[in-house]
């Protein structure tokens, strides 16, 4: 049989792949078409296609009978028709916001846009997010203010590669999204030089030619620092800033005072290393500056990220073909599901929900009044809080997602669910959350299903359905429609990804990420297509800055920023550091990589990562278990002592729930624009497990 070319369900990356069935699982293969892998494949990719037959699977609806009794298996329009009775006897009770929606960065376009569509008119609640917003939010809410526009890269990934050197900052493509390397070792054969600034010798690190190790939340100070010393060197492009730039010399003032010395202080980096990483980004002809969530995912992540925009900027790179800024985005869609309605502030188009006119066009192109539509609703972490609270939503219909997992400060997540009238989960397996719910709709996975995603590039791909779903089990499209059909939703709700793609084509024309001119004809034709394109006869924007700046000026604003300590820093009782991410085996809340059997030998389970020398002051043997104690709670893990990370600083993996949860730690305080939580560092004590202190820390003191 002829195989269906197609796209990984994983990171942002989105590696083209062919999906052949056969008697098992359908055989995996890399394609050799696809720019971004260019035949590679990491072991979640290559082991993909385990996912559509767990043994768990889902694959009828399930209610409760009662909130206290267990999940039973019932029919789909049982199913149905109670959501939508809930949902409606809440609204009558409460108003349309006592109902939220909580969506996920690994929805294909057309079902981010069709859940942002059906939260504002078919259920008129302005009470949406996604977990996207603990994803790349901090840098785009930084790239707006910067640029005018937040898209991943600043081009196609091969442009990596012709660079003469590139700055990643908190990433760790290694493990994370390992073809991406292959770029980096381009960049490498050609002579240019890999510059990794992050507190572990991570597997990216070792690949590098110079490895900052910073303080962790000291990143912000760091680039201050090299912008310092670019000035300070002569290496600003000036006549770069003069042409193409506003706002540098307020930049320059801040500044002054992150000289090297005090720089050191902060950060823990020593000066000469410092001045290399200067000299290395300003000595070629193309450089990149590129941020992962280790600088983003702080209460100050979006004015760290401006720091190190402001030295793009300064260097002259944002705009020069071959250079520029850039975030290596995480989830598989999390460029596209954020730009078409999901986000608490958007609306299809990557359009602001509080503008007269996008509220126009999208109203017009929606069939209803303007004034129907909602305002800004509540951000991720705030809408779950918020969850049962007297003033908050008594109702959650939730796709894509697993927060019980992946939130922070999760036992507290947790609490919230458990707190509402009605929890609607659609999943394709009872992931930790829909274990919790009230109604769980069993969905089509990845090759199920067709649609489209926008990779890390701002390029719009085509998933294509390889195989049937199993019987029983339906689209999110087919839930949606079911949903907006029994509240008398107004519009058309379409079931079929094309036609859903062809309205939000129109809904996203003339907004900043621009799909009018995108068909599938064309992706196919093309093997994907750069936003913003408006019209048929548009190439395509592969690189968007090179003209102008999508500003009022068209220049690009420089954005002074000071350095400031985390939200929650280190003290006598809680006397290290704890810094969170992900391994190279397992994904996000691992509620699908937790279920292929080779990706759990690999990876079966939390771990602490500390250095020996703090290891031996505390007691704690290699392999013995550690119990971590924040002011938030509790968690128990195996050690793993490495010379790989400072010697002030643990590191936890977040894919696993229970008591070896991460999030069980981390601390919830917000970015003030970007609404992200500060995943990336809290204050956390250590004790060999089952000690007379660890027992007394088992119950958290919450000081948020």
């Amino acid at each position: 049989m002829t195989g269906t070319p197609t796209h990984c369900p994983y990171c942002a990356l989105q590696c083209g792949m062919t999906l052949t069935p056969g008697d098992g699982p359908p055989a995996v293969a890399a394609r050799e078409d696809v720019p971004a892998n260019r035949g590679g494949l990491c072991q979640k990719g290559w082991t993909a296609a385990d996912l559509l037959g767990v043994p768990d699977r889902l694959t009828t609806p399930l209610a409760r009978p009662r909130r206290d009794a267990p999940l039973e298996p019932c029919t789909w329009d049982e199913a149905l028709d109670r959501v939508a009775a809930g949902v409606s006897r809440l609204r009558a009770a409460h108003g349309p916001d006592a109902v939220a929606v909580f969506g996920g960065g690994g929805l294909t376009n057309e079902k981010a846009y069709q859940l942002g569509k059906f939260a504002r008119i078919g259920l008129g609640t302005s009470q949406i997010d996604y977990n996207g917003r603990f994803c790349m939010s901090s840098a785009a809410a930084a790239s707006l203010r910067a640029f005018g526009m937040d898209r991943g890269l600043p081009g196609p990934i091969t442009d990596l590669g012709r660079s003469d050197a590139v700055l990643l900052v908190g990433g760790n493509p290694a493990e994370t999204m390992p073809p991406f390397m292959r770029h980096l070792a381009d960049l490498r054969g050609r002579g240019g030089a890999l510059i990794v600034v992050d507190p572990r010798r991570t597997a990216t690190a070792r690949a590098a030619d110079l490895h900052l190790r910073p303080l962790p939340g000291t990143d912000l100070a760091l680039a201050n620092g090299l912008l310092h010393l670019a000035i300070a060197e002569g290496l600003v492009d000036e006549a770069y800033v003069a042409s193409r730039t506003t706002g540098f010399e307020a930049v320059r003032t801040v500044v002054n005072a992150y000289w090297p010395g005090r720089v050191e202080r902060i950060t823990g980096v020593p000066e000469p290393q410092l001045r290399e990483a200067v000299r290395l980004l300003a000595g070629g002809e193309r450089a990149h500056i590129l941020t992962g969530r280790g600088g983003e995912q702080h209460a100050k992540g979006v004015d760290t990220v401006s720091a190190f925009v402001n030295l793009a900027l300064a260097l002259g790179l944002p705009g020069r073909e071959g250079s520029g800024y850039g975030c290596v985005t995480g989830q598989g869609n999390g460029q596209g599901g954020r730009e078409h309605g999901q986000k608490a502030d958007q609306l299809p188009g990557y359009r602001r929900i509080d503008d007269p006119a996008a509220r126009a066009h999208v109203a017009a192109v929606w069939g209803v009044d303007p004034d129907v539509l909602p305002g800004p609703g509540r951000s991720a972490y705030e809408l779950l809080s918020a969850l049962g609270t007297p003033d908050g939503p008594k109702a959650l219909l939730l796709f894509g997602s697993n927060p019980v997992v992946s939130a922070p400060r999760a036992a507290a997540v947790a609490d919230r669910l458990d707190a509402l009238d009605l929890l609607v989960v659609a999943d394709f397996v009872p992931s930790e959350t829909a274990r919790r719910a009230d109604v769980v709709l069993p969905t089509a996975q990845w090759a199920e299903e067709s649609g489209t995603m926008t990779n890390l590039e701002g390029r719009v791909l085509r998933r294509r359905r390889a195989v049937p779903p199993p019987d029983g089990v339906r689209t999110d499209l087919e839930i949606v429609a079911g949903l907006a059909g029994r509240l008398g939703a107004p519009g058309k709700w379409s079931t079929d990804p094309a036609e859903v793609f062809e309205e939000l084509r129109a809904a996203s024309a003339g907004g900043p990420a621009d799909y009018a001119g995108i068909s599938y004809e064309r992706i196919e034709r093309e093997g994907g297509v750069f936003w913003p394109c408006p019209d048929e006869d548009h190439p395509g924007t592969p690189r968007p800055y090179l003209d102008r700046f999508p500003t009022p000026d068209g220049r690009a604003r420089f954005v002074p920023v000071e350095h400031r300590g985390p939200a929650e820093d280190v003290d006598g009782r809680y006397p290290v550091y704890l810094t969170t991410g992900r391994v190279l085996a397992q994904y996000q809340s691992g509620a699908q990589t937790r279920r292929i059997p080779a990706l759990a030998d690999a990876a079966p389970g939390p771990f602490v990562e500390l250095h020996p020398d703090l290891a031996g002051r505390l007691g704690i043997e290699d392999g013995a278990d550690v119990r971590l104690s924040t002011r938030r709670g509790s968690a128990t893990v195996r050690a793993r002592l490495t010379g790989d990370i400072r010697d002030d600083t643990v590191f936890v993996p977040f894919h696993w729930p229970g008591e070896g949860s991460a999030n069980l730690l981390t601390n919830p305080a917000l970015d003030p624009v970007s609404r992200m939580p500060e995943f990336k560092v809290c204050a956390v004590r250590l004790e060999p497990a089952g000690t007379s202190e660890a027992r007394a820390g088992e119950c958290g003191e919450d000081a948020s």
